[in-house]
């Protein structure tokens, strides 16, 4: 709810780090959450760096919650269930730096299901 995703880069991994050249990219993504927006629980494809650069994230892991302000960065390994709220009234601004398989087309985000 309230969440606008633009993807600023985009670029195959090349390199020295031969075992992954052409399997990976780098994805390089702004987001923006409106005030009182939240994305529901979810995780991601591939890892990466997130950092907020403006506004304040409610980051709500399965043990801990955790507030991110402006210059706050943290890794995601991708495969840890988190759910994000801005429960703020300013819009929420943050990047996402994440390595993904080179033929994802589309958002990275996974939706979780729960079994009942």
């Amino acid at each position: 709810k309230g969440l606008v995703a633009k993807i600023k880069f985009e670029a195959p991994i090349e390199g020295f780090l031969k075992d992954i050249n052409g399997k990976y990219k780098l994805r390089v993504t702004e987001l923006t959450l409106a005030p009182g927006g939240h994305v529901g629980e979810h995780n991601h494809v591939g890892p990466g760096i997130r950092q907020v650069t403006s506004g304040h994230m409610t980051y709500v892991l399965p043990k801990e919650t955790i507030v991110y302000g402006p210059g706050d960065f943290f890794f995601e390994s991708g495969d840890i269930n988190h759910t994000v709220f801005n429960r703020t009234d300013q819009p929420m601004v943050h990047i996402l730096f994440e390595i993904l398989p080179v033929d994802l087309k589309g958002p990275s985000l996974i939706p979780v299901k729960h079994h009942q």
